[in-house]
């Protein structure tokens, strides 16, 4: 197979897959879809037609600033780069707020291996010791 990997708005189609993977990772809970973003602000990544990981991206409407958050990821993937496309989703949601004139994201985290990722990918992390507040100035 070619591992082809697609970063992409949603699908209508996708917020019944995320909601599952929310209520298997968070124990029956969800986010309802009328407190997620619009489609535009809705992402994810797939490999070979299997959704892997998706996050959700609001804009600020008077600042130059967005808010990542909810990243979920398919608990049914098991392969050894999970890691890396989460990475992947979340470049790419830098990517998408630089064409929008987002100069800051940030995101609330309260997962270590999430917010490790973060650091990875140069954002700086505020450790809140209940959870840890990233941001990343984009432009």
């Amino acid at each position: 197979m070619d591992n082809e990997i697609i970063f992409r708005s949603f699908y209508e189609k996708d917020y019944e897959i995320i909601h599952n993977w929310w209520k298997w990772w968070w124990k029956g809970e969800y986010i309802e879809r009328e407190f997620l973003p619009n489609k535009d602000g809705c992402f994810m990544i797939e490999k070979n037609n299997i959704p892997i990981v998706s996050g959700f991206l609001y804009l600020a409407k008077n600042a130059p600033a967005a808010y990542l958050t909810y990243i979920v990821s398919n608990p049914k993937y098991k392969d050894p780069d999970r890691r890396q496309m989460i990475e992947l989703l979340i470049s790419n949601i830098e990517e998408e707020s630089k064409k929008l004139n987002v100069k800051i994201v940030f995101t609330v985290c309260g997962n270590k291996h999430l917010t490790n990722i973060h650091k990875k990918l140069d954002w700086f992390v505020l450790d809140c010791k209940q959870s840890y507040e990233s941001f990343k100035i984009i432009q």
